[in-house]
């Protein structure tokens, strides 16, 4: 069974809305405002290109990477595996940037009980609460950074459901008050 991360940038009160600037949010980029880079921070973010399989994307974001990721040299192991799109509306892909389109999350289940290695979620939020609620996902790698947005799209998803248990299996603390965090999910 291939492993699924959701892999993500958030606040402190949990939002993961436009981080990097995507447009139509009152804070988007706000990882690039208020925080000082250190590069040490981000050192997850390449070990996730070298280690992931395949991405995962709902459809807003693949939408939203498809004319952008292709041509940013940063992704070139993403732009390079496969990618899967879960979508009840998208008619096909997106030529410049092709994947696989799921139906459902019996799909992505499928996809999971498939053979090979780690499946790396970005973006996402409403794939991510439906992955959430279904109980499909394995592992959470988490930039938290010391932001309180307030309003914005969360990480998790407000269904009321069982408790699920967490256990941490890496952090560290950054000079600029980003943390790291690794989560294996407990079953």
């Amino acid at each position: 069974m291939r492993t699924l991360i959701v892999t993500a940038f958030v606040s402190l009160d949990g939002v993961m809305e436009a981080p990097g600037g995507e447009p139509g949010y009152r804070n988007s980029g706000w990882t690039f405002r208020g925080v000082e880079f250190d590069e040490a921070a981000y050192e997850i973010k390449g070990r996730e290109q070298r280690e992931s399989t395949a991405l995962l994307l709902g459809r807003r974001s693949y939408e939203a990477f498809a004319p952008v990721w292709p041509r940013m040299d940063e992704f070139t192991e993403y732009n390079a595996m496969p990618r899967y799109v879960v979508s009840r509306t998208l008619e096909r892909d997106d030529p410049r940037w092709p994947a696989t389109v799921l139906r459902s999350l019996d799909d992505v289940a499928a996809l999971k009980r498939t053979e090979g290695g780690p499946i790396a979620v970005h973006g996402s939020a409403t794939l991510v609460h439906g992955l959430e609620d279904a109980g499909l996902i394995d592992r959470y790698h988490l930039l938290v950074f010391p932001l309180l947005l307030g309003a914005g799209k969360r990480l998790f998803s407000g269904s009321d459901k069982d408790m699920t248990r967490l256990r941490l299996v890496e952090h560290e603390a950054y000079a600029n008050g980003i943390q790291k965090q690794v989560f294996d999910v407990v079953r």
